[in-house]
Formats: structure tokens, sequence, C-alpha cells
């Protein structure tokens, strides 16, 4: 880096699951003088460890993590109180003469944090007759609605994520207008520069495998149940995560571990794609390869374009 070191500026490190976000984020704050902002809704659960990827203390190698461990698994996840949180801590470091660096692949959270995006206020009574319906119908049926209402939120949801899709109903029933059409355009509350880690399809479809794989062997069957006893079940966000949703419903009987593991794989990857199509409709973000061949290359061109002073 020059002499004259550039002011603190917002880094977001971005893309899907497995990509190597997080190992980006460590190397960045350790090079430029920053801490990093987690941006992963799942990693804001305590006790979510192994399902989560979430870095040991070992990974982080010193470098300070805010917004990890934050909520009981039995809380609700809500972007509103995300932004007012994560926001925060970037206003801290940033005058505090820090770096921070927002990593994670939950696209609405990062939106959240960095640019002008309010949130629509709550009907209780819309809200309560949708997770009614959702109750006696299930998540499928309101997500076909979705879709025909606005196909851009439904790509963006998961079909299983029953409370999103409940929002977004609510939302579109409030405004009268689609859901997405309430996210503004791209436009920040702060100077900020967003890196896309890219990985091609099959590379990252193996690495998802395997990552499932590390996962059952390092125990998430035993995480999951004793996140179980803690509430795990009654938790309408953590419930559903990915890995976690399956293996309770192998601790329920209704498959087998066999089974879990693999319908693990399956979303996972259609979760990659959608962190993707997300990230990819941003014009902002400057994709760099994160494919193993180029892997060594990452971070030297991530920080290159940080110095480069591009706004984002």
């Amino acid at each position: 880096m020059s002499s004259a070191a550039p002011a603190p500026r917002v880094i977001a490190v971005v893309g899907p699951t497995t990509a190597g976000k997080s190992d980006l984020g460590v190397f960045l704050a350790q090079r430029l003088g920053g801490e990093v902002v987690n941006a992963d809704s799942m990693q804001l659960y305590r006790g979510m460890d192994i399902g989560t990827a979430k870095l040991t203390l070992e990974e982080r190698d010193g470098v300070p993590h805010h917004l990890l461990d934050i909520w009981d698994v039995t809380e609700a996840a809500s972007v509103a109180e995300y932004q007012r949180l994560a926001r925060a801590e970037i206003d801290r470091l940033l005058a505090a003469g820090r770096w921070p660096i927002l990593v994670g692949g939950s696209g609405l959270y990062v939106r959240g944090a960095v640019d002008q995006l309010e949130f629509p206020g709550t009907a209780p009574a819309v809200r309560a007759r949708l997770e009614e319906e959702l109750e006696l119908r299930g998540s499928g049926e309101l997500h076909a609605r979705l879709a025909v209402a606005d196909p851009g939120a439904a790509q963006a949801i998961l079909p299983s994520n029953g409370r999103r899709i409940v929002r977004a109903l609510e939302v579109i029933e409030i405004t009268g207008k689609p859901f997405t059409a309430n996210l503004p355009g791209h436009e920040s509350v702060y100077d900020t520069v967003q890196i896309g880690v890219d990985v091609a399809r099959p590379e990252l479809d193996e690495r998802i495998a395997t990552r499932v794989d590390r996962m059952w062997e390092a125990g998430l069957v035993d995480e999951v149940r004793a996140l179980e006893a803690a509430g795990l079940r009654e938790g309408r966000t953590a419930s559903r995560a990915l890995g976690y949703q399956q293996v309770l419903a192998a601790l329920a009987g209704e498959c087998t571990d066999d089974e879990a593991r693999a319908e693990t794989v399956r979303a996972t990857k259609r979760f990659a794609r959608r962190q993707d199509s997300w990230f990819r409709r941003d014009p902002r973000v400057h994709w760099l390869s994160g494919a193993v061949a180029d892997r060594g290359e990452l971070p030297a061109q991530a920080l290159t374009l940080v110095e480069r002073a591009v706004t984002a």
C-alpha cells in the first residue's frame, strides 16, 4: 500500500456459499486494519456453528468478528433489526479509523447494512391470516402464489422459507406493489466496495458436497440434537436453516440420516444458485475468481481492487 493510507471504507465480500468469502474477509481485515462484520443470517444464531461453517477462533486469526452468536435459536430473524445492529458496528469502526469488512451471502442483509433501504411496516391482522394459511396449506402453496404476484421475490426466497414468504406476501398486500418493488435502486449510504467471489458451478457443487460431508463428520447431528433441546424446532427462522432442517427431519424419523445428508447437498446447491443470481443483479459488485486455480491470486486481486479506490 502507498505511504498515504486511504481513509477506511466499507468492504463487502459477497457471493455464494463455499466460495471462500470468510477467508478473504480475514485477509482483507488483516492487511487493511479492519474488522469483520457478519452478514450471514444464520451465523447470527448462537450454537449454530458447524452447519453454518462459522469460522473458529483459530481461523479468525486474531481478527475481531462482530454480529456472530447474538440471537437464540428460538428468536425469529429480523432484517430491520440486523440493519440497526450492522450500521452501529460500521459507524463505530469507521469512527475508530478501522475498515469494516462485511462478509456474507445473505443478500438482503448486505443491502440492509449498506444501502438506502427502508422496510415497510407490518399489519398484524394480515400477518396473522397469512401465517394461518401457512400452517394449513404449507409453504409450497404460498410460494406458488408469491411466484405469480412477484416472480423476482419467489426466485430469491426458498420455497421452504415460510416466514420470508409470509413477509413478502404481507408487504405486497400492505403496499399494493411487488415485494421487490420496495427495494430501492442501488444507492449506498456508505462509501462501499463490493467484491464478489466467483466460482464456476461444477467446482462450487463439488465444494458444497465436500463441505456437507465434513459437517456430518464434524458432528452436525450432535449439534442439532443439542440445539433441539434448546428449542430449535420452535425457532421459526433457525429451524429452516440448511442442514438443520434436514437433520431435524431425520431425528423425527421422517427420513434416514443418509437421506438428510443428500437433501442438504441438493438444497445447498439450489440455494447457492439463488445467492449467485441475487448478487449478479447488482452492477456494483466487482467479481473476482475464487476458483482453486486462481485461489492464490484472489487476495492480491481483492487488495488491488480496494487500493484502486473504485466506488461501488
